[in-house]
């Protein structure tokens, strides 16, 4: 606790936001406020009010979401995956995430803006939402979510040896599931009469979610595109396998971004099936290049070709694609 103490450069205290006198009297209030919280939700908020320590947030926001899961689903955060969805893995709806945000402001003494809320969609983007609040940072972008059809359509590998089967991409890093299936072409021979996922293919599946980052989650210069076609693996180091998987095992897997300058990407990364660490991987490096960006065509009168780009109005918000 005391390195989490030491002030930012730049900086004449530790904490974006300075701890604020805590009377007895809000430590009452605190606690009718959590009432229907955990014991150790109530304790990390008292903690925060008094220090102004955002190491205490996770804790409270957690408890807080916990608070107003249906019960046969709070099992789901106790495994702390901030992958997990708000609506549709925790069935929290609009207005349950308003009760949500208003319990937030009052524990916090904290203002959130409506509209700040739209691109919530899990667990993780509530707790960075949070936290880059308190500490005066700009806010995230919101987290992508891919289905197989969009990674098999960007991704320059292709099944049969694609494993990822759904993928989401924020700005720290990148999530997947993989399920082994047992119809995988290896397991035919990996190996006989015991079926078991080896170790390389889990570093494969690794890199996968390495190179959907940088296709999906890396913000190029201007004008530029990371080009699919010149993504390559360079090298790993520090990987240890924990865990035999077999077919039925449902793989989660992680990178997050160390260093990238182009023409690398050095990430860190690893494999769990439940809780229990599977694989993990201290360095996984790629090499990847640019291109330039597909030209959009101007709209004429309504219709995309050549000619003259219709005049915008004031005000007029520029078009996105769908998958912006």
């Amino acid at each position: 606790m005391a390195d989490a103490a030491q002030p930012k450069p730049g900086t004449n205290h530790p904490f974006a936001q300075e701890a604020k006198s805590f009377t007895p009297e809000d430590e009452a209030t605190l606690r009718e406020s959590l009432k229907r919280c955990s014991p150790s939700t109530f304790e990390a908020a008292v903690q925060f009010r008094k220090t102004g320590n955002p190491e205490h947030l996770p804790a409270v926001v957690i408890g807080v979401i916990e608070r107003f899961v249906e019960p046969d689903l709070r099992v789901k955060l106790k495994d702390a995956d901030d992958d997990l969805r708000l609506i549709e893995d925790l069935g929290i709806d609009s207005l349950t995430m308003m009760e949500i945000v208003i319990l937030v402001e009052e524990v916090l003494e904290m203002s959130i803006n409506n509209e700040e809320l739209r691109n919530l969609r899990t667990v993780g983007d509530v707790k960075m939402f949070i936290d880059c609040k308190v500490r005066g940072l700009p806010l995230p972008q919101p987290t992508k979510f891919l289905p197989i059809e969009h990674i098999a359509t960007v991704m320059p590998i292709q099944p049969p040896f694609l494993f990822l089967n759904e993928g989401s991409v924020s700005s720290s890093g990148a999530n997947a599931k993989y399920k082994i299936t047992g119809q995988e072409f290896f397991l035919q021979g990996h190996f006989k009469d015991n079926p078991v996922m080896p170790a390389s293919i889990m570093l494969e599946a690794l890199g996968q979610l390495a190179v959907l980052y940088l296709l999906e989650g890396l913000t190029p210069e201007p004008g530029k595109v990371v080009n699919s076609s010149q993504i390559f693996f360079t090298g790993c180091e520090g990987v240890r396998a924990h865990r035999v998987c077999r077919p039925g095992d449902i793989l989660t897997l992680s990178i997050k971004p160390k260093r990238t300058k182009m023409p690398l990407a050095t990430f860190e990364g690893s494999i769990r099936v439940g809780q229990e660490k599977a694989a993990i991987v201290e360095e996984i490096t790629l090499t990847f290049g640019f291109s330039d960006a597909p030209v959009q065509p101007v709209e004429n009168n309504g219709v995309n070709g050549v000619g003259h780009e219709k005049t915008k109005s004031a005000g007029e918000p520029s078009r996105v694609s769908a998958d912006s």
